[in-house]
């Protein structure tokens, strides 16, 4: 289970600290959306209030929004997303580091040091710890990560009434057998990733893209 313990060396030392992670990054349609929190350093209250917390993709819907709730409790919170037009303007690792920057803009204030879950270069130029499977680890990033899912999953319920027939309040915009009928019927739609591989190995003509 995610713990406290890097959050409370960086404590120690008067560290303001924010745990970042994403959701979405691997989807075939909607926005990379990041979220950074910032948990007091009150280890007690976190184990008692938080005790239930752990990386997101291990959590059913209706466990991940009752933390929602918690988190939004006892941290504060910033949210921030890179949309689909942007991810296929920069690429997906930089719109990914872009919508964690803006999420840690989003905080009331800005933090010391940061948890991250695992990326493949550091975040700008604050001091950091990336950590393989973070969100097993750190409390602070298995909170980032649960906000930024629920934040997510509600975004593209909302997009489902905007774009009927492709599912997206069921598979989210990722890749399934599902998804893949609906673009094979539909073609794609404005929150799909163009420059995405799987529409690459489907050979839809640019035009259906646009």
């Amino acid at each position: 289970m995610p713990h406290l313990q890097w959050e409370q060396e960086q404590w120690r030392a008067g560290r303001v600290v924010a745990g970042i992670d994403e959701a979405g990054r691997g989807a075939w349609a909607g926005p990379v959306v990041a979220a950074a929190v910032n948990l007091p350093p009150e280890p007690d209250r976190l184990a008692e209030t938080l005790a239930d917390a752990d990386d997101s993709k291990k959590l059913r819907p209706r466990q991940r929004e009752s933390l929602v709730a918690l988190i939004e409790g006892v941290a504060t919170v910033g949210v921030g997303l890179a949309p689909a037009s942007e991810i296929d303007e920069i690429g997906i690792l930089p719109a990914t580091f872009t919508a964690m920057e803006r999420a840690l803009s989003a905080l009331p204030k800005a933090p010391d040091f940061l948890l991250i879950d695992h990326i493949p270069r550091p975040l700008g130029a604050w001091p950091q710890q990336r950590l393989v499977r973070g969100d097993g680890e750190s409390l602070s990033i298995a909170a980032a990560s649960i906000i930024a899912k629920v934040y997510r999953d509600r975004l593209m319920v909302e997009l489902d009434a905007a774009y009927p027939g492709y599912g997206f309040a069921q598979h989210k915009g990722y890749g399934t057998a599902q998804h893949r009928a609906a673009i094979d019927r539909l073609g794609p739609c404005v929150i799909h990733r163009r420059s995405w591989t799987p529409f690459v190995q489907l050979r839809l003509p640019l035009r259906e893209i646009e």
